[in-house]
């Protein structure tokens, strides 16, 4: 490690784990030379259920697939493995469950690869001595954060940087599976302990996040980039797809808020003098790329916790006259409803919230969607929140005849809508909502997270 290697080669298969990959995409980037096969395995994408309640979006089967391809190939390659935000949130139930379906494929495939965990699951008394230190700091919208907010989680993590990764590599871990990190930190950790400039590394790393999307083709598989002391070279690993100074150039555009700048926990990824040079037909090749330092590392917050219980029922409506005066129809059905409720629960606007969504006509852009002429029909949802579950229900239950037959104010007969369910209510569960948007000052890049060297299952 005392010598920087002249290039290494980031094998990255798809933008998720569990999503799914052709074997071919593995296959080819082997034979390109990758040295390290690093994938995402989590996002805030889908809101925050799966960090309140410390499960996973993706089902194990999934997810078992994709890892025995890439545990296969590691053992085959002899390569490091990195897999980050294992579980979807990065939960420490998270790390354990990917790391169980690890133990279970290294078992069935006899593969003795070396496993670490690394747990970026945080206590709320060690957040609150950190708060009254004043090391916390809140990120724009956020407000400043106090203990009660902490304390109200049922699951707050610390988004790693590289370095956790790089300590669990250097102790000679074959397979890394790390809690809520960076997207970027899983595939730049490798390099950056291989010696590569972190100018490249970050923004290569960022560039591959996502897998094949930033190809032409981005359903077809992943890609391979290689970063070396000047830049990275980049191409697709589907043979029908092509990386173009475009497609590349444009990922800095995802998820960022500034397009020429990104903050990772050890400071700011620089673009801004980054050129993009198409090599042949499939491959681009990235220069300019800087990296600036921070004066102090930080480490992102995310929390989440239960606001209380959600209830839902869906109908839909193809009656033309309805179509034709919806808002009208929206305007009493809100009436009666609210009216219906405190006379038969006894219950007003404090008790309950909920909300009426119109597919196929402003569910998705609301006001901002354009006027057009009626539509054939309309999906109706109502989302009914409540302190219990039993609650949400009951408010839910007395919407059940308006969503079967509320006419607009000017019908002489009673429609008949169409509910999508039988029962019409179904219950959600808890509903979470993310409250922690804050960053922590660090004494060291590590001390947040607990790395554990597992031993290697023993075979079938």
């Amino acid at each position: 490690m005392s010598v920087p290697a002249a290039a290494v080669r980031v094998l990255t298969p798809t933008g998720m784990l569990g999503a799914g990959f052709a074997q071919s995409t593995v296959d080819r980037g082997l034979a390109l030379g990758a040295d390290v096969i690093s994938v995402d395995a989590g996002s805030t994408d889908s809101g925050p259920h799966y960090l309140g309640s410390g499960t996973a979006k993706t089902t194990a089967a999934a997810v078992a697939r994709d890892l025995r391809m890439l545990l296969r190939a590691s053992a085959q390659a002899r390569i490091p493995l990195i897999v980050g935000s294992c579980g979807t949130s990065g939960t420490d139930s998270g790390v354990e469950w990917v790391a169980g379906v690890v133990d279970d494929v290294l078992r069935e495939e006899n593969l003795g690869l070396s496993v670490a965990t690394i747990r970026s699951e945080q206590r709320a008394d060690f957040i609150n001595e950190r708060l009254r230190e004043g090391a916390v700091h809140p990120l724009a919208p956020a407000a400043a954060l106090d203990e009660a907010t902490v304390d109200s989680c049922t699951h707050v993590v610390g988004m790693m940087g590289h370095e956790p990764i790089e300590e669990a590599l250097r102790a000679g871990a074959d397979v890394v599976l790390a809690g809520r990190a960076t997207d970027t930190a899983v595939a730049a950790a490798f390099p950056l302990m291989m010696g590569m400039p972190p100018g490249p590394t970050w923004h290569a790393a960022k560039i591959v996040e996502c897998g094949g999307q930033c190809t032409t083709n981005p359903r077809t598989g992943g890609v391979l980039t290689t970063i070396d002391h000047t830049g990275f070279t980049i191409e697709p690993l589907d043979p029908d797809a092509a990386c173009t100074p475009i497609s590349v150039a444009a990922h800095m555009l995802y998820e960022t808020v500034n397009p020429f700048r990104m903050r990772e926990p050890a400071g700011e990824l620089d673009v801004t003098e980054s050129t993009y040079t198409a090599l042949d037909a499939r491959r681009v090749r990235v220069e300019g790329s800087r990296f600036h330092p921070a004066e102090q590392h930080t480490i992102k917050l995310e929390g989440a916790r239960i606001t209380g219980y959600e209830t839902m029922s869906f109908t839909a409506i193809r009656d033309e006259h309805i179509l034709a005066h919806v808002e009208d129809w929206t305007e009493l059905f809100v009436k009666v409803f609210t009216d219906r409720v405190a006379q038969t629960l006894g219950l007003d606007s404090t008790d309950y919230d909920f909300d009426l969504r119109r597919y196929g006509y402003d569910a998705v852009l609301q006001t901002l969607d354009p006027a057009g002429r009626p539509p054939r029909e309309i999906g109706v949802m109502l989302l009914v929140r409540a302190a219990t579950q039993e609650l949400a229900t009951a408010v839910a239950k007395v919407a059940n005849p308006l969503m079967l037959h509320l006419p607009t104010p000017d019908m002489a007969y009673l429609p008949s809508l169409a509910f999508a369910t039988s029962p019409a209510e179904t219950e959600r569960g808890p509903v979470y909502e993310f409250v922690l948007n804050h960053v922590v000052d660090t004494r060291t890049p590590t001390e947040m997270f607990r790395i554990d060297h597992r031993k290697a299952p023993s075979h079938a």
